[in-house]
């Protein structure tokens, strides 16, 4: 049986309520592949409600202290010179001092280089982790990092026994192995919460909460630097900062890293209390009962879903076994992947990932840099840098980030994931090769407006997008797993990003900051140049990602579309086989069309509950525990309907 005949289709479209019972759940269903399908529908057709708010705000959280504490180390890098390398070379003792206030280029390279370091294995271990043990165990415990790490960080002191370096360089790769945890782990329990329709803005929505934490970084730097305006102001060399200085520019950077993890704080309890998502509960720790309670948790907003312990043990030993979900193991892990419609979207999204952070935290760790070699940030005093500096961080943020955030969260359920990052990365690819190209003639302004163009468009199309695709494209059990290695591909190209560009964008070799600095970096063209090859190379390995806009995760996964996942809110692709199916009598999967099998390089295999053979608890004229749902029909080799009646329900064409 391949799927539900036409009758039955149209009789079941719009709504699954012949199957509720009086609890309003399908726990009276005996048949575990139909329960999973029929329960998981009730997901993916919600409308948009409140707890969809509060999930988004819960998640979004962690990216907003993900990308403050990143980002912020744009804004302290001048602090952190001031403060542990002032004096000339006589000055040093301990491993600090003795640089005219100037962060080593080395240093800035650590410091920039191990956040990416620690996130990468955030990234494989706790997307592992996810797919192994459960997203609601590991969910609260990479915000907890987070939030330790940043307030240590903020307390590194030089001392005789311990390097400054070492310290502060230590704490960023805990921090880094936080914030890497916190990709696959939000990336996967927003798609698997989310309705079909709302899945893409959503999961951007919690994205663009890195807009959010860029600008408030840039706003606390502005108001920390205008607090201590009477220390900066009369400074016109590094070299020349003296004591108040120095303690003013130490004060500054613990303040604005500081900061950043009060709002942590209080989304904590509720990243701890969050339900286990239905999709995990089914298909990997296949526990039919649970499921079902975590699905009417989560629409409650409750913390865990409640259930009968025995009724839970006994469903779990006899329908468990029966649901037609692999189980994730080395072998079935390279049986997957092993194929080529499999691997090549894996490929895809890591190698566009890489790509696309050579280019965007090439730039975007290095902002102050960039602000300076195109004259924006330049200035006859320290006060006046320090000012235009974040000024010219938060015209980035507002002018660029946010708006293309913005705009991608409305627009990515409707234009696609595919047209919106192979455009992002084209329109990029020009935007770099007009600035590595005409740098030197073009004014301040104009290098500005292009950059700010540019932040648009990395945040528009390919900077989001390629979060959102790996977190839907993959089956349950190796969802987490997957984008964690694609986003540490893309942190992988962070690293090699920071190898390459801090040293051409560095004014000197020392990272000069002050009028006797020139404001035309002549390495600067060439930068863009390179990143504009990167971003043509992004656009052809965007390619290789399927679409995945209005079709379920199951769906995506293999599984074949079906009418309890239609509706309002629900999968396109029921439309499509309806529309199929009247214009063509012919089986199997041809009624799709070309064009569907495109948009989905899954199609193969045999989706849980409507295409295996009937599990032994729903078989019978009974049933036995009122399985009220579980009839079918199936059609014989003549394209006659054969009528199977199950607890009283009959299924047949009309």
């Amino acid at each position: 049986m391949s799927s539900l005949p036409e009758g039955g289709i149209y009789r079941a479209y719009g709504g699954d309520r012949a199957f509720h019972n009086f609890a309003n759940d399908y726990s009276h269903i005996a048949d575990p592949n139909l329960r999973r399908r029929l329960a998981l529908s009730e997901i993916d057709k919600v409308p948009f409600r409140p707890y969809h708010i509060r999930a988004i705000l819960v998640a979004g959280v962690g990216f907003f202290l993900d990308s403050y504490d990143i980002f912020a180390i744009n804004l302290i890098t001048i602090f952190l010179g001031l403060a542990f390398w002032s004096g000339p070379a006589e000055d040093a003792r301990y491993g600090f001092g003795g640089n005219d206030g100037v962060l080593p280029t080395p240093v800035s390279q650590a410091l920039k280089a191990s956040a990416s370091a620690g996130i990468i294995l955030g990234q494989i271990v706790f997307g592992w982790m996810a797919d192994a043990f459960g997203r609601r165990r590991m969910y609260g415990i990479e915000l907890i990092i987070i939030v330790v790490s940043t307030l240590l960080f903020a307390m590194v002191s030089p001392s005789q026994s311990m390097s400054s370096t070492a310290l502060l360089t230590f704490w960023r790769v805990m921090m880094g192995i936080g914030i890497g945890g916190d990709y696959p782990l939000s990336s996967v329990i927003m798609s698997e919460f989310a309705p079909t329709r709302w899945r893409g803005a959503m999961m951007a929505g919690v994205f663009s909460m890195q807009g959010v934490g860029q600008l408030v970084a840039a706003i606390v730097a502005l108001i920390v630097t205008a607090a201590f305006k009477g220390s900066f102001a009369g400074v016109s060399d590094l070299s020349e900062c003296d004591y108040s200085c120095q303690t003013a520019a130490d004060r500054c950077w613990r303040i604005i890293v500081g900061m950043g993890a009060l709002p942590a704080c209080f989304a904590l309890y509720y990243r701890l209390t969050i339900p286990e998502t239905p999709r995990y509960t089914f298909d990997v720790a296949h526990d039919v009962e649970m499921a079902d309670a975590d699905i009417q948790a989560f629409m409650a907003s409750k913390g865990k879903g409640e259930v009968d312990i025995v009724r839970q043990a006994r469903l779990k030993k006899l329908s468990g076994p029966s649901l037609s979900v692999p189980a994730a193991s080395w072998r079935d892990l390279t049986s997957y992947f092993g194929q080529w419609k499999n691997f090549r979207v894996l490929m895809g999204t890591t190698l566009s990932w890489f790509f696309l952070d050579l280019a965007f935290y090439g730039l975007g760790l290095n902002n102050a840099l960039v602000l300076a070699a195109i004259g924006y940030s330049n200035g006859a005093s320290l006060y006046t840098q320090l000012y235009n500096t974040a000024v010219g961080s938060i015209i980035l943020a507002v002018a660029g980030s946010l708006p293309g955030y913005w705009v991608a969260i409305f627009s990515i359920d409707s234009l696609g994931r595919k047209p919106l990052q192979v455009l992002g990365f084209l329109v990029l690819t020009i935007i770099f090769c007009v600035i590595g190209f005409a740098y030197h003639r073009l004014s301040s302004s104009a290098l500005l407006a292009l950059y700010v163009l540019a932040q648009f468009f990395f945040n528009l199309g390919p900077n989001t997008t390629t979060f959102i695709v790996p977190g839907e494209c993959f089956p349950t059990r190796y969802r987490a797993t997957a984008h964690g290695l694609s986003a540490a591909a893309g942190k992988a190209g962070a690293i090699v990003a920071q190898v390459i560009s801090i040293p051409m964008l560095a004014t000197r070799q020392d990272d000069c900051f002050g009028p006797r600095c020139s404001s035309s970096n002549p390495w600067l063209g060439s930068l863009m140049r390179l990143f504009a090859l990167f971003m043509l190379c992004g656009t052809l390995a965007s390619l290789l990602i399927p679409e995945t806009k209005g079709l379920t995760l199951e769906e995506l996964a293999g599984e074949d579309p079906t009418s309890y996942n239609a509706g309002v809110n629900g999968s396109i692709a029921h439309v499509d086989l309806a529309t199929a199916r009247s214009s063509s009598s012919s089986r199997g999967r041809r009624w799709l069309g070309p064009a569907r099998r495109m948009m989905n390089p899954f199609l193969g295999g045999k989706p849980a509950g409507f295409a295996y053979p009937r599990t032994a608890s729903a078989r019978g004229s009974g049933g036995g525990g009122g399985g009220g749902g579980g009839g079918m029909v199936e059609e014989d080799e003549g394209g006659t309907a054969s009528q199977e009646r199950h607890g009283g329900v009959a299924w047949g064409r009309e």
